[in-house]
């Protein structure tokens, strides 16, 4: 099964309302021969509904950076997975490194999130991967499979495919060091042989998953080469509507 590649831009916590409106209409032309990938993008929360006007009438994707996995009440600075979907959102970055070290999420909480995000209609972008420290030590495969494991919890063999799994080691992201191919092939076909021994072979075949952590244009096609890779997870490179649009075009 040929898988649709996706390269997914996640704005962190950059732009305001005008330069997300300045970016897409500088961004649309540049891919406007693009018919077979899909492109995405992620901003802040508040940027979602000026992304939504301006991608109008395009094939761009449009998912959050984060989301609560209650639907609502007294949960202060929280959004739900239906404001998500009001707003037009089809994806939602979970589990993202900064959620993890950052702000202290833990497998738990980031699984409560998928069902959540599943359950309203949205595709999940589960990320995993290891510290520095824990590569130095060999636990590379041993911290995946426990993220994944934990992580998907309770998701159903019919959804399982439908989701996206986003490798990203920590030490690469946003440092400018970035995984061999081999490292990040390596790392893939590992999480894809984990969906394989749990959901079987028609889900492993259908899940996409990427490959996250200072990914450039320079280095994107030497990721697309490899067996198993199917987009990127892009932080720095996709605040620039030039260097974005390289990268959707490797």
């Amino acid at each position: 099964m040929a898988r649709r590649p996706l390269i997914a831009a996640n704005w962190k916590m950059h732009k305001t309302q005008q330069e997300a409106k300045t970016f897409v209409a500088s961004f649309l032309p540049k891919i406007a021969a693009v018919r077979d990938r899909d492109v995405l993008i992620c901003p802040p929360a508040p940027l979602i509904f000026a992304v939504d006007q301006a991608r109008k009438d395009s094939p761009i994707l449009l998912g959050a950076q984060n989301m609560y996995f209650e639907e609502k009440g007294a949960f202060t600075g929280e959004v739900s997975p239906g404001m998500l979907k009001d707003l037009h959102c089809e994806f939602v970055i979970l589990g993202h490194s900064e959620r993890r070290w950052v702000f202290g999420e833990t497998d738990e909480l980031i699984n409560k999130k998928v069902q959540a995000a599943i359950k309203a209609g949205l595709i999940p972008i589960l990320c995993v991967g290891e510290k520095l420290e824990e590569r130095e030590k060999n636990l590379t495969e041993q911290v995946i499979l426990n993220q994944m494991d934990l992580g998907v919890k309770g998701v159903a063999d019919t959804v399982i495919g439908t989701m996206v799994i986003a490798y990203e080691p920590v030490w690469a992201i946003g440092t400018g060091r970035n995984a061999s191919a081999k490292d990040a092939h390596d790392a893939i076909a590992l999480i894809r042989e984990f969906i394989h021994s749990r959901y079987g072979s028609s889900s492993a075949e259908k899940i996409r998953i990427l490959y996250g952590g200072s990914v450039k244009p320079e280095n994107m096609a030497t990721y697309m080469k490899e067996e198993g890779i199917d987009g990127g997870l892009v932080g720095g490179a996709s605040l620039d509507p030039e260097s974005f649009a390289k990268l959707v075009t490797y």
